[in-house]
């Protein structure tokens, strides 16, 4: 009298729950390398205003230094004078830009927060699910230990019968 291997009534729960995992452990990845990317615009954009800021720098040290030397025209004054001014405009784009990208940065570190969150619950979905089902495991194997050893005691019983019967 063969019995039917017993099926966890929960697997199809507990292989959704792991696939939700995998699925929360793969957004996790990608928040963390959208961060990574921001980070690394912010420090381009920064890179980009320090060159501006010495290219700025430079070009009043020249003008400074035609002035010293009596080279300078009153076009020429116009010319580093606007090339100036334009410098200091897209310096303050840049600073702009900058805060912007602060922002989508503050942005990508509340999506890692939420996906390590979303993550950890996951993870506690899955173990509760597996520790329920070695409990189901536990007490299955119990119960068949106990259907054995009824059944034993049953064919105990009989071959006493028998002998008694016999003998």
């Amino acid at each position: 009298m063969a019995k039917k291997k017993e099926k966890y009534r929960l697997q199809p729960l507990l292989d959704v729950r792991i696939r939700n995992k995998r699925n929360a452990e793969i957004a996790l990845g990608k928040a963390f390398k959208i961060l990574k990317d921001e980070q690394e615009k912010l420090v381009k954009l920064e890179e980009e205003k320090q060159a501006i800021i010495k290219q700025r720098e430079d070009a009043r040290k020249e003008m400074a230094e035609m002035l010293r030397m009596g080279e300078s025209v009153v076009a020429d004054s116009h010319g580093h004078i606007n090339f100036i001014k334009r410098l200091q405009e897209d310096e303050e784009k840049k600073d702009q830009e900058i805060e912007d990208q602060k922002i989508q940065i503050e942005k990508a570190e509340e999506r890692v927060a939420q996906a390590k969150r979303d993550y950890i619950d996951a993870c506690k979905e899955v173990k509760i699910m597996e520790k329920h089902k070695e409990l189901w495991q536990k007490k299955l194997k119990q119960k068949l230990e106990y259907e054995e050893a009824k059944l034993m005691n049953e064919l105990g019983n009989v071959g006493h019968q028998l002998r008694k019967m016999r003998g």
